[in-house]
């Protein structure tokens, strides 16, 4: 919604008894919480920009901001990690399709296998805890098999983003603590409902899956 002097806001959702939102204006997918306007209607401005990589620069320069200073508190129940996997949960929808913001909760020793994004730009950044992030570029391809090189291999903290823009796109990440849960934020330019795994080869060489995405409960 927005008001007559040109500021957006966010409607009042509408509530289940148990406390869950029936049905949330905006895209957004559950209850307010602390820092919620903010990350919101700054996302929103960002994913307005038409170019590509100031569009991704002021994404990450959000999520770094506002995590810094601890600004936004999610809510404890999109943040619990599950037993098996990555909790994947999808925290907003923007309505006009040019973004979707999903949290990940990472258990202790949780990591994904190298994998791209479905050629679709993404921005992720660290809210809770600490990540490892290896990044990979392709270097060949015969059929289905695949040939990548590792460029860059980090920690990230609280705050610390990045931004990935096709064809650079290829990466594992994995909770840095094998003790306690990490949660990051992933902003992407659409629906990020599948993509492509790599399984390494006894060659050095990776074997492209196709795989669907899911959210979490």
């Amino acid at each position: 919604m927005v008001t007559e002097d040109g500021a957006r806001t966010l409607p009042a959702p509408l509530f289940l008894s148990s406390g869950y939102p029936l049905a949330m204006p905006d895209g957004l997918t559950t209850e307010e919480f602390p820092g919620c306007r903010a990350l919101i209607e700054r996302l929103c401005d960002a994913a307005e920009k038409e170019d590509i990589h100031d569009l991704t620069e002021a994404v990450r320069a959000t999520l770094t901001e506002l995590f810094r200073a601890g600004e936004v508190q999610f809510p404890e129940r999109l943040i619990r990690p599950i037993p098996d996997h990555y909790a994947r949960r999808l925290l907003y929808r923007c309505p006009q399709g040019r973004f979707t913001a999903v949290l990940m909760a990472w258990g202790p020793g949780q990591r994904t296998p190298l994998h791209d994004h479905a050629g679709i730009w993404c921005v992720e950044g660290v809210a809770i805890g600490s990540m490892n992030v290896e990044r990979y570029d392709l270097r060949e391809q015969q059929g289905d098999r695949y040939r990548f090189e590792k460029v860059e291999e980090l920690r990230a903290g609280i705050g610390d983003s990045g931004c990935l823009i096709p064809p650079f796109e290829y990466h594992i990440l994995g909770n840095a603590s094998d003790q306690d849960t990490s949660v990051t934020l992933h902003v992407y330019g659409g629906e990020m409902d599948h993509c492509a795994i790599y399984e390494p080869e006894v060659d050095g060489w990776h074997r492209r899956i196709e795989k669907r995405l899911a959210y979490t409960d």
